[in-house]
């Protein structure tokens, strides 16, 4: 009554089909679930390692990031994203499959179609199987076959038309495979990722080896179809001995079919099933050692496949089910074999669960440790590089505020010595001119030239005496003042140089070049506009002359500008009280020379009578010999050393006017060069200070970037320790034993 508990009716079986499927109450739903839960992971893996190879590529390409990754760990995530593209591609062909092998005609087929509800393969009298079946579910509506030789789909909607196909099929023998897709919405079973071997008798062929390696090595549960009515034979234990060589203790189930024809001889049935069942057990438990001694017996079922195929089709098409010819005892062996099922479910479902994704989830597990070591490599690397990039950063900061400090300090230093050295300079070199005006005499006194009064010579002679006096003056100058000012300027410009060059880059201070020599101070003194206004006065005039008189009393120019007004009495109202005192004065003197003609005969009368005649006519004779010899000595010499006394008095006057500003001249030269070099200077440390802002932009940008590449290795990280915490889920859910 106990089993009768546990296992429902066929009836029951059936109707409840649905609403078993509807709530995942079949064992084989715990493969499909796993599957795709271990398939959804490693999709997830997948596009995870394939974002982080992205990620890990583009931080070891950026060179000027430095050796924050490697080639090695780019290459290294390629080929865990290869991996897990060929595991994944791999998990999308696992299925749960189970491999029927037996004798020929021990019901292998029937034992298939049985459980599949439906009369799926061909069997029974003159159907015996002659090559591998693989018999999987579809999501098409219409069965088809393929073959190893083609892949042309064979449509195929009844079984007779699937042993048509078969043998139509020439080429077709033991060692051959032919897949059966057959519409999942025809059979239950299939929709769960269960496959379905039939083989060939273990007893047509010697080459079980090779069987093996084709088609065994991936099942995950092998059923040995016996006949009742005889024992195991050799052949067949000669298979298992050789799967068990391959396979480490795989799942074998025993059935003993064709258990209907013990009804004949109810007497001996418990007696000739204990025979099977310690025989049966010594296999599995002491020759092949897969299983123990106690849970051999439930590995080992006595069954009538063709009972329950007949009760199934019959219940499918809405007939009782105990219609027809059943042998009695029909219910215990239905029972029996639903057992079977429910036992083959449980067991093909774990150990697929295990031998199929075990390894895959172990792998995936090593994948996520490589890219955690990566990305925990990534980001210490990246870090230690970020601090090495800050400390640089900063030392550019404090370099960019040295230098900004410095030059300030120094323009200001610099723009000192610079009107230092201006004002020496107007101060030396108005020095000098003056020194220079004073010995004017002895310049032009050293001036020869052909002299002659006449217009054109005049002309060229006061020329020629100009340039001899402006070239005499520039070379004394230069003489005195350019040798001291060159001195001085050039140590100014070291100076500058000195102080600049700490301050500049390497890169600058290489295109640091020294100043120019050509510098040289000039003196334009003018002279030719300064004497353009020269008009000499070389005309004979007698030393006791009433102009010379005149002159020795107010001045040469004073005489001529009084003389010039006794001839015109009309004065300038615009003059001077000195100027009226001046001309007041030469006029009276000229008015007595107008009178002189009136007065000298009354005067001379006047002499005559007192001192005689005589002393009259030697003072005469004296005066008119003194006039004639001066008359006689004014020769052109003469004339040209008045020329030069009068070129002198006036190129004196002139220069005096213009001493500030010829010593303003030379200072402004100087401070040009002296700014000029110093801006050329200033510049380059423009460019240094800009090399240094685009050093601590470009280092800010690589810190952004390396904090960038620190918290996507932190989020690849966790995002691996989240992908373990799934797969160690998955773990504990289906691979780890109760």
């Amino acid at each position: 009554m106990a089993e009768e508990s546990q296992l429902t009716s066929e009836p029951e079986r059936e109707a409840g089909h649905g609403v078993m499927d509807a709530v995942d109450a079949s064992p084989l739903r715990r493969f499909v679930v796993a599957k795709s839960l271990i398939t959804s992971i490693f999709d997830q893996l997948l596009d995870f390692v394939k974002d982080g190879s992205a990620f890990v590529d583009e931080a070891w390409r950026g060179d000027d990031l430095g050796q924050v990754a490697v080639e090695e760990q780019s290459l290294e995530l390629q080929s865990c994203a290869t991996k897990l593209w060929t595991i994944k591609e791999v998990l999308v062909r696992r299925h749960m499959k189970v491999a029927f092998f037996g004798r020929t005609s021990n019901g292998k087929s029937t034992v298939i179609n049985a459980m599949l509800r439906d009369r799926v393969l061909p069997s029974g009298i003159g159907h015996t199987t002659n090559c591998f079946l693989r018999v999987e579910g579809t999501d098409a509506d219409e069965a088809y076959l393929t073959t190893e030789a083609s892949s042309d789909r064979r449509s195929v909607t009844t079984v007779n038309q699937l042993a048509h196909a078969l043998h139509m099929v020439p080429t077709l023998d033991s060692g051959s495979l032919v897949k059966v897709m057959w519409p999942k919405s025809r059979c239950a079973l299939l929709r769960d990722d269960l496959v379905l071997m039939d083989s060939p008798g273990t007893d047509v062929t010697l080459e079980l080896d090779s069987w093996i390696d084709k088609f065994c090595l991936d099942a995950d549960v092998f059923v040995l179809v016996g006949n009742a009515e005889s024992t195991l034979m050799n052949t067949e234990k000669l298979f298992f001995h050789k799967v068990s060589e391959r396979i480490s203790k795989p799942n074998i189930f025993i059935l003993h079919n064709r258990w209907d024809a013990s009804v004949s001889e109810p007497e001996y049935i418990e007696e000739v099933r204990k025979q099977h069942l310690d025989r049966c057990v010594s296999f599995l438990a002491e020759e092949l050692k897969v299983v123990s001694l106690d849970e051999a017996p439930g590995r080992i079922f006595f069954v009538s496949a063709k009972e329950v195929l007949s009760s199934r089709m019959q219940r499918a098409q809405g007939m009782p089910e105990t219609g027809g010819a059943l042998a009695e005892g029909f219910q215990e062996r239905l029972r029996e074999f639903q057992m079977f099922e429910r036992t083959f479910e449980e067991f093909i479902s774990q150990s697929a669960v295990k031998t199929k994704f075990e390894q895959h989830t172990v792998r995936a597990w090593q994948i996520t440790e490589a890219i955690k070591a990566v990305m925990d490599a990534i980001n210490i690397a990246s870090a230690n590089r970020k601090i090495c990039c800050l400390e640089e950063r900063e030392d550019q900061r404090d370099r960019l505020d040295f230098v900004r400090g410095q030059i300030n300090r120094l323009t200001v230093n610099v723009k000192e010595k610079i009107k230092t050295l201006t004002d020496d300079v107007a101060a030396k070199v108005a020095t000098a001119l003056t020194d220079q005006i004073r010995s004017l005499p002895i310049v032009v006194e050293e001036f020869r030239a052909d002299f002659n009064p006449t217009q054109e010579t005049l002309a060229l002679y006061k020329t020629k005496l100009l340039q001899h006096v402006e070239e005499r003056l520039v070379v004394s100058l230069s003489h005195r003042c350019s040798v001291g000012v060159l001195r001085d300027i050039a140590e100014t410009q070291r100076h500058m140089i000195d102080g600049v060059q700490p301050l500049l880059s390497p890169s600058v201070l290489d295109q640091l070049s020294a100043p120019s020599a050509s510098f040289d101070l000039t003196y334009d003194l003018g002279l030719v506009a300064l004497c353009a206004d020269f008009h000499e006065n070389i005309e004979f005039q007698f030393s006791l002359g009433w102009t010379a008189l005149v002159g020795r009393f107010i001045g040469a120019s004073g005489a001529k500008r009084a003389l010039g007004a006794a001839a015109d009495t009309r004065l300038q109202e615009t003059s001077n009280f000195k100027d009226d005192m001046v001309v007041s004065i030469a006029t009276g003197l000229s008015c007595v020379s107008s009178r002189a003609s009136m007065m000298a005969m009354v005067i001379g009368g006047v002499v005559w009578r007192s001192v005689g005649w005589r002393l009259l006519a030697l003072s005469l004779s004296l005066y008119g010999l003194l006039y004639l010899y001066e008359k006689l000595t004014w020769t052109d010499g003469s004339r040209e050393r008045a020329l030069k006394r009068q070129f002198v008095e006036h190129a004196a006057h002139r220069l005096r006017a213009v001493v500030p500003a010829a010593g303003s001249a030379c200072s402004q030269q100087v401070h040009r060069e002296l700014a000029s070099t110093f801006s050329r200077l200033a510049q380059r440390v423009d460019l240094s200070e800009a090399e240094l802002e685009g050093n601590i932009r470009q280092l800010s940008f690589r810190i952004q970037r390396l904090e960038n590449i620190q918290r996507r290795s932190k989020a690849f990280r966790n995002r691996a320790t989240e992908l373990e915490t799934q797969l160690e889920a998955f773990s504990v859910q289906y691979l780890q034993e109760v």
